[in-house]
């Protein structure tokens, strides 16, 4: 079984087209984004699966 990938949030914005880190955080202080984990160190990551499916849900939203 495939492990699923954590994504840095600097992953994450290059996989969206380079949306700012403002942004990004904008987005999940208002529920609009990908969930992800907290690391111990503070750092944020984000499960591809997790990005995936959040990029399906607003391809089909749209």
């Amino acid at each position: 079984m495939k492990r699923d990938e954590l994504l840095t949030v600097a992953q994450v914005l290059d996989e969206l087209g380079g949306i700012s880190r403002r942004t990004f955080y904008r987005w999940r202080e208002i529920g609009k984004a990908p969930q992800g984990i907290r690391l111990p160190n503070g750092e944020l990551r984000i499960y591809r699966s997790d990005l995936n499916a959040w990029l399906e849900s607003l391809r089909s939203a749209a």
